[in-house]
């Protein structure tokens, strides 16, 4: 007899990813953004950095982090220049109008978090983020939907 949906971790771990990033990505379409924005911005928020260690610390492809930059640009809400010590190097920062939309996408999603781990207590969190930390996957060998 085949198992129950429910019995299964992978899926329900993944129907329950599905509803918490639909949430999520509700909360962070406060600004209008798109994730992959959002989280650029939020990886910009402790200063600024190379585009190439952007590009490493987010796990995307140069070539991506360029898109995702030019819609920033676009925006007002980062700004990219050229360092002035190595002009091949572009050095990428949030801008005042970033830092005050991550700041309403923060309160978006710490509203969106209450809510989905609310009935958890800190410690449980604590548990459930170290479990899912060591919950083997590689983006790389999977398409996820990103876009």
């Amino acid at each position: 007899m085949a198992a129950l949906p429910t019995d299964r971790l992978g899926f329900l771990l993944s129907f329950r990813g599905e509803l918490t990033g639909a949430r999520i990505r509700a909360a962070l379409g406060v600004e209008g953004l798109h994730p992959r924005n959002a989280m650029t911005l939020m990886q910009l928020a402790p200063g600024a950095m190379g585009q190439r260690d952007l590009a490493a610390a987010m796990e995307v492809d140069p070539s991506q982090l360029v898109s995702i930059l030019n819609e920033l640009e676009t925006a007002g809400l980062a700004e990219r220049r050229r360092d002035p010590a190595d002009r091949r190097r572009h050095i990428v920062e949030i801008t005042e109008a970033g830092t005050a939309a991550l700041e309403r996408i923060d309160a978006a999603v710490s509203a969106a978090e209450r809510e989905l781990f609310g009935d958890l207590t800190a410690a449980e969190q604590t548990v459930l983020r170290g479990l899912l930390d060591r919950v083997v996957v590689d983006a790389g060998e999977h398409d996820c939907g990103a876009e």
